[in-house]
Formats: structure tokens, sequence, C-alpha cells
């Protein structure tokens, strides 16, 4: 064992000193942008409010090294896993076994977090990580005296089908064990995520509805140059990572194919994981029509967003809060499998008055009609913006979280460093 080096005959602990906050945010990524982008906007969010903090981002995105972090953020990558059609995972691009590509994750995920020896420990959305990869942290950090918080966002899945899944994976179970706190990134008067796990009291008052995350436009756009049309009034036609997002694409140019006095261009951002083969067939398509363009991917997807003069989105978390923060009337089309988030989060939004939707994206390709999308495209010209719809609180899950951590921040400079930082880490 280490045996920490005494000059001063004060024991393990070196003369007072601030010590500068550090937090561990653990995103899984297994699939799409959401988590990885939920968990930068609290981080750069976090090192704005507290520049001397740093915040290490654990994640599974292979395009994580495309997005900017603030001064005080970095990330580590972990082995990629992806979702088969079949439901199951396999490894994304290590020729290994899933079991072998998990504890390669979880080893990581660990030795991560005892060389950063956070104060905090965020995790994002599920409570005991991939297949339970984060708990041999939690238990390391928990011991150490770290603040666990677990993150979730607004709407989780229809509560019927979330209660199975979250005691299938000792979810509920850990939620009361470990997590000091828990953020809810939204508001009880639009969703309670977790109303039907009949939660003990002790673990309910530690419950804080933050608001939705607000987001700002990025320093500067990524692209040098954008499509012509977006010059002049456009659509903003967005399916976030794009992994699940063709059916929504194919309906919009479906509808200007139909309907070729559609006034307002569209421009189709496909997103990084839309297959490759289908991006080819659309571009075929699109290069066809006078009013809609598409570009791959903008990691700085806000500013086109300041650009469009609306959206027409699937809806998930994190379109939804550039919506409301960039103050965009838009159209959202949900997906309701494999999960009702999206739907449930429109349907609510709309009751608000925030947005309009239009069901029918998991119909077949025939049930699809252009003449419906493309009525819907036109009505977004005279939809009242987000911001009409009074709501109070509804962006403030940045300023909550600020809040929330600055008592803990100036704890974390209070602290003595022990001289066996190493040590300890090396056990």
């Amino acid at each position: 064992m280490f045996q920490p080096v005494s000059t001063s005959g004060a024991g393990d602990w070196a003369a007072p000193e601030r010590r500068s906050p550090r937090v561990l945010i653990y995103s899984h990524d297994t699939f799409g942008l959401g988590h990885l982008r939920r968990s930068r906007a609290i981080a750069n969010a976090l090192v704005a409010s507290a520049p001397d903090a740093s915040v290490v981002i654990i994640t599974g995105s292979p395009v994580v090294g495309s997005f900017d972090f603030g001064n005080g953020v970095d990330f580590v990558r972990v082995p990629g896993v992806v979702k088969l059609p079949n439901g199951d995972y396999t490894s994304l691009n290590l020729n290994l076994g899933l079991d072998e590509a998990v504890a390669m994750r979880e080893a990581i995920i660990r030795n991560t977090a005892l060389a950063l020896s956070p104060d905090i420990v965020i995790v994002d959305k599920e409570p005991t990580g991939f297949r339970g990869e984060i708990l041999p942290t939690l238990d390391a950090m928990k011991a150490r005296g770290a603040r666990l918080v677990l993150g979730i966002r607004d709407v989780m899945d229809e509560p019927a089908l979330l209660l199975p899944e979250w005691e299938r994976k000792g979810a509920r179970q850990a939620l009361i064990d470990y997590y000091d706190d828990i953020w809810i990134y939204g508001l009880k008067e639009l969703y309670d995520p977790l109303v039907a796990l009949e939660l003990p009291d002790a673990v309910k008052q530690r419950i804080t509805y933050t608001g939705y995350l607000r987001r700002e436009l990025p320093d500067e756009p990524q692209l040098a140059r954008y499509p012509k049309l977006t010059r002049g009034p456009f659509v903003l036609v967005t399916t976030g990572g794009g992994g699940d997002g063709a059916d929504l694409i194919d309906w919009v140019v479906s509808a200007y194919e139909h309907d070729d006095s559609i006034a307002i261009p569209a421009l189709v951002v496909f997103g990084p994981f839309i297959a490759r083969t289908t991006r080819r067939a659309f571009m075929d398509r699109i290069a066809k029509l006078d009013r809609v363009d598409a570009i791959m991917f903008d990691s700085k997807i806000e500013h086109l967003m300041q650009r469009a003069s609306a959206i027409v989105a699937m809806g998930g978390y994190n379109t939804f809060c550039e919506i409301l923060s960039l103050d965009k009337p838009a159209l959202i089309v949900p997906r309701k499998t494999p999960r009702l988030e999206q739907a449930i989060r429109a349907t609510c939004a709309e009751r608000l008055g925030l947005l309009r939707q239009l069901d029918g994206l998991d119909a077949p390709a025939s049930g699809r009609d252009p003449v419906e999308m493309a009525r819907a495209i036109r009505a977004l010209r005279d939809q009242p913006k987000p911001s009409q719809a009074f709501v109070p609180g509804l962006l403030d899950g940045l300023d909550s979280i600020g809040a929330m951590t600055k008592p803990w921040f100036e704890e974390a400079r209070r602290h003595r460093v022990p001289l066996n930082r190493v040590g300890l880490a090396a056990e």
C-alpha cells in the first residue's frame, strides 16, 4: 500500500489550498445524439458559471469529436455499441463480443473516475448505465463522498412500459440506493416521467424539476457557406442523429414532389447516422426539386435553426429545447416506436400551445398522405411562436443546475488536498 510522505507533521494532508471543482458526466450513448448533446449543454454551462471547474464527459458516441466544448470540458470515449434491429446490442467497431466490450467500457469508466476523483457525478438517464457498467464506479465514488446525481429528460416512455423495464435493469432500486439528487430536465406541469415507479417519499424529496435546458448559439457556424435557399425564408427539416429519421424525410420530400406550389422551401439535415444508401436515394429525389435542398450534418445546427422560419422535426428532447430556445414555430411529427417518448412530449407541448404535431409517421409509406404534410408545412407560416404561450420557468434548466451546484462547488474548493491522492487512485 502506498504510504504518504509527511514533511510537516501534518499527517496525510497537505497545507490548506483551494481545490478546483471536478465533475464527471456519464453518457452511455448507444444510439443517436441526444445524450451527448444534453451532457454537453450541462458541461458547458457548469464551466461558464464556474471557470475553475473541470468537467469530463464519458461517452460512447462516435461523433463526439465533431462538437465544441467550453474551456474546462473534455471527454473520454469508451468503445461504442449499437442496437440491432432485433433489439440486441453489438460492438460498434471492435471485433469483440458484447460482454468483452462492456467489460472494457466499465474499466475505462471506473479508472477515469478514480483518476479524476470528482466532487459530483452526473449520470444521464440510465441509473445503472448500459448493462450495469456504471455501478462499480458509483460504488467507488459513493465511498469517496462524491455527490451522485441522476439526470433524466422530461419524458422517458409510457408509464406502463417504463416500470417493467426499470425493474428488469434494477434501475428503480439503484435510484433508491445510490443517488443523492434526481434532476428532471423539464416541468412537472408538462409531464411527470417517474409517476409509475411509486418511489418512497424519501426519494421523491430528492427530485428537482429544473425546467428545460436553454440552448445558446455557438460562437460561429460550422459551415462556411449554407445552401442558397437559406438566404430567404425556409423550413428546416431535422431528424437529430438521423438513424431513425428516414420516414420523416420521405414524407416531407413527398409533399414537395406532390405539390410544387408550396411557397416556402425546405432544407433537410440528414444527420450523421442515416444509412448511406438511403441518403443517396433521397439526394436523387431532392435534385429534381427546385425548393428542397439537403446537407449531411451540422454540429452547430443552432445557427441554421436561428435562420429558419420554422422547423419540422420528430421532437426528441434536444430538438425540443432548441425550438423553445430559438422561439421557432414547429411541426412535430413524432415516432411512436420503440418508445412513446416523442409522442407524449408532442401531445403535452401542443396542449400548452408550444407547437403543433402531425400524427402518422409510423404508418406505411402508402399511408402517409403528402397532401396532409403539404398542408401542415403551409400552416407553419401563421403558427404562433412558443413564446406566445407563456409557461413560467420553461427554460430555467441550466440556471437551476447552476444554482444547485454553486454551494457544492464552494464546498469542493474548501477541501484540503490529500498528499496520497495518487496512491489512493492507484489502489
